[in-house]
């Protein structure tokens, strides 16, 4: 046991390990067969970037499972369940009848054409197949997207909590992050006039995700209108509307689409993909909706990088448009099992002392307050110092791989993926309930 322990204590995430310097200093290494020195360096623009955490937890998780240790791993954001029926077998015919060959960089103007019909018919938004690009997932549609848009000296503007990968987007395009914070207790939703104060001449891009990882929480149409009625106010100012989780949403919360705002469908990049809703993480399709002269530069990137999505893939994604109305039964089964989720979980953590919580409104995921437990000395571990060592503790003596919330940039908060079984859940509560047993009682919140 002693050496179980150990192993969690020692395979920390953090990404303080192994950073490279970003001055380009010459590093040197002789070959084995050479006595020639080799250069190490390596760019200082990659250098800056942090390692995604969530990444590095699940891989963390997933090899201690390999070894034999019962880890519950509620880190990744990845539904539980299999791609549906009729869109895995639209792949396995795309394979049995010979469509494997490369598509057009921007993606089969099949698939592109049921996109332009999803857009109009659920989210009121008119595009044509050549203001649509496919790529392999929305993580590269974003990328691409900012990398298009920004130049060296712009900013960013990125509500926090936000998804870990959306700084480290800025920063590839030597473009700087600027952090909007928000409060648990305003569920997580940006403040108008805290936007308005912080945009200024090098305000480029303004990130929304609704609904949001890591909170789940859903931007009200109201509330939209007002950023709306800000961002028309400044002209160079586009926004990036990442809207992947807009199915799993639960009511009565209503998912809109920033660019179907008056005004805005000129200035909005619409971000979306199969991920999610239909269950197709490693099936990587995404796609980015915009006016054409902001999708040719992504467009550019896209055929010097990866060219068009996987053939089989966007056959797949032709079958999953084909469901009907935000996916038709398949995806509302899967929607009502999160919900349940969803549920279980905001009663279990109510019943704990010195948690705050934010009721998400959709996606899968709870964004936790635990700050009330740091400064917990635990015998045999040390101190609950943040959201980092919280999660390690909950690892160590739980069992179960959670995510910490610094790495969405709010260091109080530890985010709980509810895409696992009902019962791996309730395994998880009861484990997470005994590790909490074992702090110190909280402090008054």
């Amino acid at each position: 046991m002693r050496q179980r322990s150990c192993l969690f204590r020692c395979r920390s995430w953090s990404t303080k390990r192994c950073h490279i310097s970003a001055e380009m200093t010459v590093k040197s290494a002789l070959s084995p067969d050479s006595t020639t020195p080799v250069d190490l360096s390596v760019s200082p623009r990659v250098s800056s970037l942090k390692p995604s955490k969530t990444m590095a937890i699940t891989d963390q998780a997933t090899a201690l499972v390999q070894a034999g240790v019962p880890v519950i791993r509620l880190a990744a954001g990845e539904p539980d369940f299999d791609t549906p029926a009729a869109i895995a077998e639209a792949g396995i015919n795309a394979i049995r009848e010979g469509y494997t060959r490369y598509t057009p960089n921007a993606g089969t103007l099949e698939l592109r054409k049921a996109i332009c019909h999803k857009l109009e018919v659920e989210n009121g938004l008119s595009y044509t197949p050549d203001q649509i690009l496919v790529s392999n997932g929305a993580k590269q549609s974003s990328l691409q997207a900012v990398v298009a848009l920004c130049s060296p000296g712009d900013e960013v503007l990125i509500p926090a909590p936000y998804w870990v990968s959306y700084p480290e987007m800025a920063r590839l395009a030597d473009a700087t992050p600027v952090i909007l914070s928000t409060n648990i207790s305003d569920n997580f939703l940006l403040n108008p006039e805290f936007l308005a104060s912080k945009i200024n001449e090098k305000s480029r891009l303004l990130i929304l995700c609704s609904p949001s990882n890591p909170t789940g929480s859903v931007y009200p149409k109201k509330l939209l209108e007002e950023i709306a009625d800000i961002v028309r106010k400044h002209p160079r100012l586009l926004v990036l509307s990442d809207e992947i989780y807009e199915h799993i949403i639960y009511p009565p919360a209503k998912h809109t689409s920033f660019a179907s705002l008056p005004g805005m469908w000129e200035r909005t990049l619409t971000v979306n993909g199969f991920s999610k809703a239909f269950a197709m993480t490693g099936w990587r399709l995404g796609y980015l909706a915009c006016p054409k002269h902001f999708l040719t530069p992504c467009g550019k990137i896209q055929s010097q990088s990866t060219s068009g999505a996987s053939s089989i893939s966007q056959k797949a994604g032709v079958a999953a448009l084909g469901l009907g109305y935000g996916g038709g039964e398949a995806v509302s089964v899967m929607v009502k099992a999160f919900q349940e989720r969803r549920d279980f979980l905001l009663k279990s953590f109510k019943e704990l002392e010195g948690v705050k919580i934010s009721e998400p409104q959709g996606a899968f995921y709870l964004f936790i307050d635990f700050s009330s437990y740091y400064g917990s000395e635990v015998e045999g571990f040390g101190t609950i110092k943040d959201s980092e060592s919280l999660c390690r503790f909950f690892l160590d003596k739980g069992q179960v791989a959670l995510v910490p919330g610094d790495a969405f940039g709010d260091d109080n908060c530890v985010r709980i993926s509810y895409a696992a079984s009902l019962s791996t859940l309730q395994e998880a509560m009861k484990k997470i309930k005994e590790a909490i047993g074992l702090l110190r009682a909280p402090a008054a919140v």
